[in-house]
């Protein structure tokens, strides 16, 4: 009878233990590291730069008295600073003005702010600022202050050197004193700055 019990108790035992089966020791893993992809930010657009410019462009009386194909060159230098995404700044800029017909000249001088979205190297920008021809007798004798704006394009070919487009618009009002007598210039100028 003690070796019915022993044999029936060890029998459930047995059953016991072997359905549950044997379970190793689960050893606990650390969490994977999942890191941010690098975005590339392209170059960097900060900082002082200087230049030369060439373009043409056309000059005009409102009277219609006078319109004129030119030739504008000349240097730039300014100042950006880059944001991020977006870039401002400011610039200073003096031109040679050739009028082609009458042989007459000029100077435009220009101070004018920059605000750009950059795309890796290249960056479009808008530009506005204050403009100041002088023009000797042969193209009128003009010497008068305008609002001056414009857009353009940038390319950086390296971090030191970029290449690019701009145009601008300055209208003057009532040049040589005269009221209603405007003269609007457009120019389209190819630039190559080099950066510092």
């Amino acid at each position: 009878m003690k070796f019915a019990i022993i044999s029936t108790a060890a029998i459930l035992t047995a059953g016991a233990a072997s359905a549950g089966g044997y379970t190793a020791p689960v050893a606990e893993s650390s969490p994977a590291i999942i890191t941010a992809p690098v975005v590339e930010q392209g170059p960097n657009w900060g900082g002082f730069y200087g230049g030369l410019q060439y373009g043409k462009g056309n000059a005009s009386l409102s009277n219609g008295g006078f319109d004129e194909n030119l030739d504008a060159y000349g240097l730039h230098g300014g100042y950006l600073y880059d944001m991020g995404r977006y870039v401002v700044g400011g610039e200073l800029d003096y031109n040679k003005i050739n009028l082609d017909n009458n042989g007459g000249d000029g100077d435009l001088a220009r101070l004018k702010g920059r605000a750009g979205m950059k795309f890796g190297r290249f960056m479009p920008y808008l530009t506005a600022g204050y403009a100041r021809i002088s023009t000797n007798q042969d193209a009128g004798d003009v010497s008068e202050g305008a609002f001056a704006y414009g857009l353009g394009a940038e390319y950086m070919v390296n971090n030191r050197f970029s290449v690019g487009a701009e145009y601008t618009r300055q209208d003057f009002k009532d040049v040589s004193n005269v009221n209603g007598l405007d003269l609007d210039t457009d120019m389209v100028q190819m630039r190559a700055s080099y950066r510092f």
